[in-house]
This record gives C-alpha cells, sequence and structure tokens, in this order.
C-alpha cells in the first residue's frame, strides 16, 4: 500500500539555550493511504506537535517529513499552504468560525480562492456534505446559533470540501459530549471506508478505539503501537479494553 506521509527521525524543539527541549525526539512515522490511525500521550508527550509536523503546519528542526511523495521542508510556504488548502483537511476540537458568516458561508469560504466563477457549484458541494452529516438545515444559520456538535460537523464539512488525502484531527472529540463524540466518529469512519486516510490525537481511549492503529507517545517519542484491524469491529467494548490495557502497560 502506498505510503501518504514518512516522517523520518523528526525532530523539534522548543525554547533556547539551557531551556530548549524535544519535544519530538527523533520520532519515525509513517502512514498509508486510506489509513485510520490515532496518536495518543499524555499532556507535553509531543502528539500535537506530532500532527502539526506532519502536516507541515509546523517546520522541523531536523529530519524530514515527505507527504505524497514530496519533501515538506523543501517546499516554499505558498505551496505548503496550497498543498494543506487541496490534499488535507483539519478538524480541530475549537472549529474557527467567522462569526458574522452563516454556516454555508463558513464552509465554502477556504474552497472560495480556487473557484471564485463557481460559487453556486462549491455551495451544491457543501450542501450535498451538510446533509451527509445531518445538519442540512442549519445552512443559513449563524455560529451563536448551533450546538458544539453541530459547529463541529460543520468543520468537518468544510474539512472536506477539496476532496483531501488526509484529514487531520486534533483533539476533535475533546469539547463534546459522549453522544456527540460517538455521532462525529460515525462520520470520520464513514470518510475512512470512502478511501481517505485520517489521523487523529486524542485523549480517549473511546475514540482511539474505532481506528485501526494507535500510536502512544511519551517525552517526544512514539513508545508503543497498537493494530486494532485484526479484531472484530463490532467489538467496542473488547476494543476499548485492548486500549486502556496498552496504555496502563505503558504508564500513559
Amino acid at each position: 500500500m502506498k505510503k501518504i506521509i514518512i516522517g523520518d527521525q523528526i525532530v523539534k524543539s522548543f525554547g533556547a539555550g539551557d531551556e530548549q527541549r524535544n519535544v519530538l525526539d527523533e520520532v519515525s512515522v509513517e502512514i498509508n493511504e486510506g489509513e485510520f490511525v490515532a496518536v495518543m500521550g499524555p499532556s507535553g508527550s509531543g502528539k500535537s506537535t506530532l500532527l502539526f509536523a506532519l502536516s507541515g503546519m509546523d517546520k522541523v528542526d531536523g529530519g524530514k517529513v515527505v507527504f505524497d511523495g514530496g519533501e515538506l521542508s523543501a517546499t516554499s510556504e505558498n505551496e505548503l499552504s496550497d498543498i494543506r488548502r487541496t490534499k488535507m483537511g483539519f478538524v480541530f476540537q475549537q472549529p474557527t468560525m467567522l462569526k458574522n458568516l452563516n454556516i454555508l458561508d463558513n464552509i465554502i469560504l477556504p474552497s472560495m480562492r480556487d473557484n471564485r466563477k463557481n460559487v453556486e457549484k462549491i455551495s451544491e458541494k457543501a450542501r450535498a456534505l451538510m446533509k451527509r452529516v445531518g445538519i442540512e438545515e442549519l445552512e443559513k444559520r449563524d455560529m451563536t446559533h448551533v450546538s458544539g456538535g453541530q459547529l463541529q460537523r460543520a468543520g468537518i464539512c468544510r474539512s472536506l470540501m477539496n476532496s483531501p488525502k488526509i484529514i487531520f484531527g486534533d483533539e476533535p472529540t475533546g469539547a463534546l459530549n459522549s453522544k456527540s463524540a460517538e455521532k462525529i466518529m460515525d462520520i470520520f469512519s464513514e470518510i475512512n471506508a470512502d478511501g481517505t486516510a485520517v489521523m487523529l490525537v486524542t485523549h480517549d481511549a473511546k475514540v482511539a478505539a474505532r481506528t485501526e492503529r494507535i500510536m502512544f507517545m511519551r517525552d517526544g517519542k512514539i513508545v508503543s503501537e497498537l493494530k486494532l484491524s485484526k479484531f472484530d469491529g463490532t467489538d467496542m467494548d473488547g476494543r476499548v479494553e485492548k486500549v486502556a490495557a496498552e496504555m496502563w502497560e505503558i504508564g500513559i
């Protein structure tokens, strides 16, 4: 299977002098096309920094990141911006939306740069995505009249507008109640089943248990991996138990 991301001996440091520390300490990781992976670890372990490095949002201080065959460190800022906009999707714990725009306009906004003459076509795609995730009736709503779960679904729609090769999610269910979180994970599972790779950073064992492979981080390193693809996908309790047992085993 083709690898969409290769991270080779990645180093990312913060601070200077005696206070400098490696948040990523020679981390190597590979993600295949269409794979569904999670990254877990305690606060400060480097999991979000790894997501930012692999997506080109942060420049690495050592090693290299290859995305879709091209090395990100050898790519200009403008080219990186284009790659992130056209080949990657991002879903964060708190979706960043413009309060003066309604839900539909927020969803289509990132796609307008390349398609200013095709507003109706873009809007049709956005409406189709909204229907897919169950928020089609919210098209004209503003940001103050939707729930956190509905806002997160709008963020997922926005991330899918340019048919990305991979979706990056940084604690995408962290601000949601358990019912909303489960629905969001259903959507991620459907997206992945359609062939889009998904990488989620999470602290929630139930969220991680929905993925195929989990990378566990501690002190800037990947210290363990758990492959869940061999376990029955319908036995969620058993999958959660496997994740929890691995977390206990490595002390996170």
